[in-house]
């Protein structure tokens, strides 16, 4: 049974983190317009996708050093909750939409790094028997 839940704490922040990032990625799709030139539409998803360049790079880095993912997507799902927060507070956006944005980006954020850092302790706890 170990073996399997082992599996599973090593394989789901993994595939997780690559689904989380392909979802933000996906929004960078809407400067595709028509009527734009080809190099503002490079230019525009290049801007859109630098914090997935940031995440593709650290996720590597993740990939054998599970504290690294763990600290990277609780950051991040930490700063997209401040930012949308800060958001809320200065324009006049109901709370509860508020909420919900953040949720969904930030939840899967946090779940994926909650899971690295389950990945992490159970690798720590491996390495001292």
């Amino acid at each position: 049974m170990s073996v399997k839940v082992g599996k599973f704490v090593y394989w789901a922040p993994r595939i997780m983190s690559i689904l989380f990032i392909l979802f933000l990625a996906m929004f960078s799709l809407d400067v595709i317009e028509p009527g734009r030139s080809v190099g503002d539409i490079i230019i525009g998803l290049i801007m859109h996708n630098i914090p997935v360049f940031i995440l593709i790079g650290l996720l590597i880095i993740a990939w054998k050093h599970e504290l690294v993912g763990a600290v990277t997507f609780i950051t991040a799902g930490l700063l997209y909750s401040g930012l949308t927060v800060f958001n809320a507070i200065q324009s006049e956006i109901p709370w509860y939409l508020s909420i919900s944005w953040s949720l969904t980006i930030a939840g899967p954020a946090f779940i994926v790094g909650i899971l690295f850092l389950l990945n992490w302790k159970s690798k720590r706890q491996q390495n001292l028997k």
